[in-house]
């Protein structure tokens, strides 16, 4: 994961922690995070790279609506990021 940035694993924690996701219920979502707009063109690209690096995997509802899952390799990810985090910030 360190080789994404801050708002890949944004878009990689929203869809881990949603069932299927449409690229609109991520940037909703995201949206509402950041308390700002954010348009297609930062949102699918994002998505795409994270697709790539096979930590989410992208299927499809319908002709025009594609869903996002979290992969076996994204959740170790995150278990990953969630232990270096633990073990650098104690509360």
């Amino acid at each position: 994961m360190d080789d994404l940035t801050g708002f890949q694993r944004d878009l990689l924690y929203v869809i881990a922690g949603a069932d299927q996701p449409s690229g609109q219920d991520v940037k909703d979502e995201i949206e509402t995070y950041y308390s700002a707009d954010i348009n297609h063109g930062r949102l699918y690209p994002n998505l795409d790279t994270l697709v790539n690096k096979e930590l989410v995997e992208k299927g499809q509802l319908d002709r025009r609506t594609n869903y996002y899952a979290i992969s076996e390799n994204g959740l170790q990810e995150i278990e990953e990021r969630r232990e270096w985090e633990r073990q650098h910030v104690e509360f």
